[in-house]
């Protein structure tokens, strides 16, 4: 039989035998539904600069921070780096809010080898201001079970092999599953990513995240719970992989300061 391969979730899929590997990670949502204005004000995209090209997702939780993921940050700076947001179209649509990067603060102990600890802050050099698009989100502090239909949201592709990133963005409603359930699905050759400070959710093939969603938002009951991590491009029957935010949020709470 052969072995999935598990995938970031940034913007280029792999989808061949093999093991995870943290240049293939990379997502985007399959079976979704596009969101309208306000729908989700917290959503950001991190844009390349100056191209300006999408590349990750992520959350607004104060004035002058963002949550993300560390493989989408590990290897930037805040010279190249911009965040857009009040708007759920890439291109066009109500006005966009762009910023300026002032710093990046990943988790010192992010391990490509497993995407383990696997987030990260990003401050703002001039703080957002609050609009029916542009809002903040709750940081999860609660420690979140198996069967609780949670909402990720995100520009990654929309088919099960990838494909260009929507213009609008994408959402859909999953349920999460127990870390054991969790790790039982994966198999033998993936389940040791399915460690602690992650969490999963799985409803059905043809559900779920691809390449381009990475570092964006699970939510449920207004807070952030996950950050899109990993999966098994795309949508093919297995679970999609998060970091926990109640397992970072003192972490969080503690380095998006100032």
């Amino acid at each position: 039989m052969l072995r999935q391969v598990l995938i970031i979730c940034t913007l280029v899929a792999v989808a061949f035998a093999g093991t995870i590997r943290d240049s293939d990670f990379q997502s985007r949502i399959v079976g979704g539904a596009p969101a309208v204005d306000g729908q989700f004000p917290y959503q950001i995209s991190l844009r390349s600069f100056p191209a300006l090209g999408h590349f990750c997702g992520g959350s607004i939780i104060s004035e002058h921070w963002t949550l993300s993921a560390a493989h989408c940050t590990i290897n930037r700076t805040p010279a190249n780096t911009r965040i857009v947001t009040g708007t759920v179209l890439l291109n066009g649509g109500a006005a966009p809010v762009q910023r300026e990067v002032s710093r990046i603060v990943n988790h010192p102990n992010y391990d490509s080898a497993l995407i383990a600890q696997d987030v990260c802050v990003v401050r703002v050099t001039v703080p957002f201001v609050w609009t029916q698009n542009v809002q903040p989100i709750r940081v999860g502090s609660e420690f979140i079970g198996g069967g609780v239909t949670a909402i990720v949201s995100g520009w990654g592709g929309t088919t099960v092999n990838g494909g260009a990133a929507p213009n609008n963005l994408q959402w859909i409603a999953k349920q999460t599953i127990t870390n054991a359930d969790c790790r039982v699905r994966m198999g033998t050759a993936n389940e040791r990513f399915v460690i602690d400070s992650k969490i999963c959710t799985f409803t059905q093939a043809g559900q779920g995240i691809c390449q381009g969603d990475s570092g964006g938002p699970l939510t449920a009951a207004g807070s952030v719970i996950g950050i899109v991590s990993w999966n098994i491009p795309c949508a093919r029957g297995f679970p999609d992989g998060f970091d926990r935010v109640s397992h970072w949020h003192s972490w969080i709470n503690e380095n998006a300061v100032g």
